[in-house]
């Protein structure tokens, strides 16, 4: 059913879970391997030790305690108008629920009403789903680049969302 899951803010033991979901996950949808899953502990790590409840907050949605997708939006180094939108994913079952887009949507409320005047992510154009949603939220491609992080050539994208 479309409207049985809940939005809510991240609690104690998110942080493991949203990791291992979506290393795997994107091992197995594009082979990305543990590279990324050291680069989203990373992230996940480097979020709780410096938490700013003011100005970053991770989302997840979820389902009869499952689950079903997260997003963080956290400060931009020596950038204090610019909030980053990091790790956007839903289940594969998830999908087309509209969790993504509130997913989304929910950073670009916090971050209006946080102060920023904008919001950058970084993203691969074969994550063409993720893609549109930013597309339908006023985000616009402002870089691209062809980069072997993964171990092979993919197209990585820096994507802008003015709040001002």
């Amino acid at each position: 059913m479309a409207g049985d899951w809940v939005l809510r803010p991240f609690r104690t033991g998110d942080m493991g879970t949203i990791a291992a979901r979506q290393a795997i996950l994107y091992e197995q949808e594009n082979g990305w391997g543990t590279k990324l899953e050291a680069i989203i502990l990373d992230i996940a790590a480097r979020f709780l030790r410096e938490f700013d409840p003011a100005k970053e907050q991770c989302w997840v949605a979820e389902r009869d305690g499952r689950i079903l997708g997260s997003v963080f939006m956290v400060k931009e180094p020596g950038e204090p108008e610019t909030a980053r939108l990091r790790l956007l994913y839903v289940e594969p079952e998830a999908r087309g629920l509209g969790i993504g887009n509130a997913l989304v949507a929910e950073c670009t409320r916090f971050a209006r009403e946080s102060g920023y005047n904008r919001i950058v992510l970084w993203t691969h154009a074969v994550l063409e789903s993720a893609r549109r949603i930013y597309a339908a939220e006023g985000y616009r491609i402002i870089a691209s680049e062809t980069q072997e992080e993964f171990g092979r050539p993919e197209v990585s994208e820096t994507w802008l969302l003015d709040l001002a």
